[in-house]
């Protein structure tokens, strides 16, 4: 398990994206929050046919930074400089590729299971060795957004309209290539 953005959100209760976060974090209780904040940004391991192996939400460093698949080479240069691993993998964007740079670095995004941004509705996963195996898996993303609706959530319709209608991988990275300014 490592921490991702969304995560520091609800345990620091912000309110940055509305009152989702502090729901959340009252849904959950201070025991789950606790346990939450000890999990770690980054998680290394070897994993046969693909060697050592980070895992994290964004980059080791932080759970922040934007990058897609079209990101320039020489900005992921410097972003992932003291990344001394073989494959990264990581999250964030909410898409899967697999990508690798002039350094040798590969780095594998494995999509999302509850905010996926492929273009169709499912879980989108990955299995990690001996090679990179991308899945997608089919659930009842119509009783998904219901249980959301009927717990209350403070939730923007749009993007719970995500899980029903997922916006393609195209647009997604032109909206997060827009965050970074590109």
């Amino acid at each position: 398990m490592v921490r991702g953005n969304a995560d520091r959100e609800v345990i620091e209760r912000s309110e940055r994206f509305g009152q989702l976060a502090p729901w959340c974090a009252d849904l959950l209780g201070a025991e789950r929050l606790a346990t939450a904040a000890t999990w770690p940004l980054t998680h290394e391991l070897e994993i046969e046919g693909l060697g050592h192996t980070v895992v994290c939400h964004s980059t080791p460093a932080s759970d922040d930074p934007i990058y897609t698949s079209i990101t320039p080479e020489s900005e992921l240069l410097d972003a992932l400089a003291d990344v001394t691993a073989d494959v990264l993998v990581c999250g964030h964007t909410h898409m899967q590729y697999d990508r690798r740079l002039s350094n040798g670095l590969r780095i594998v995004n494995p999509g999302s299971v509850g905010m996926p941004c492929e273009g169709r509705p499912g879980a989108y996963w990955a299995l990690l060795g001996p090679d990179i195996d991308f899945r997608r898996t089919e659930y009842d993303v119509s009783s998904a957004s219901d249980a959301i609706r009927a717990l209350g959530a403070p939730v923007d319709e749009q993007l719970l309209s995500y899980l029903v209608e997922p916006p393609s991988p195209n647009e997604t990275t032109a909206y997060f290539e827009s965050l970074r300014g590109a």
